[in-house]
């Protein structure tokens, strides 16, 4: 069965990190599109970085560029995402996310498989 777990939410402070991670199961990890996806409370669920198949090309959404860095681990089949400079507007579930083939001009999925989400909360 093929399933995305996420890990690695919970409550920090402005300016802390976290380190979240996606175990793929049932496949590897770079077979799809995959990307890190948030929603926060009353907002649309958007992209945060990811990982495009054909050329590894990576995306970060203009909001975290430069405090969270995508990673695939092919050895442990997870995907990564280490978040520093944390911010309260980072507050959100994030979700681990693939598509089953890539789109053409997509840099990132587009959600035909979501895993359960991780929450994270920036708080003081």
């Amino acid at each position: 069965q093929m399933q995305l777990v996420e890990s690695g939410g919970g409550l920090v402070q402005p300016g802390g990190s976290l380190r979240l991670s996606c175990v793929a199961s049932g496949f590897t990890v770079d077979t799809y599109p995959i990307g890190w996806f948030r929603q926060a409370p009353g907002k649309a669920r958007e992209a945060v970085s990811c990982i495009r198949r054909s050329d590894g090309e990576i995306y970060y959404s203009n909001v975290v560029k430069g405090r969270f860095t995508i990673a695939m681990d092919k050895a442990k089949n997870t995907l990564d995402l280490q978040m520093t400079n944390l911010k309260p507007e980072d507050t959100a579930t994030y979700y681990c996310v693939i598509d089953w083939f890539e789109r053409i001009g997509s840099s990132c999925p587009t959600g035909d498989r979501w895993g359960q989400g991780t929450q994270v909360v920036v708080s003081t």
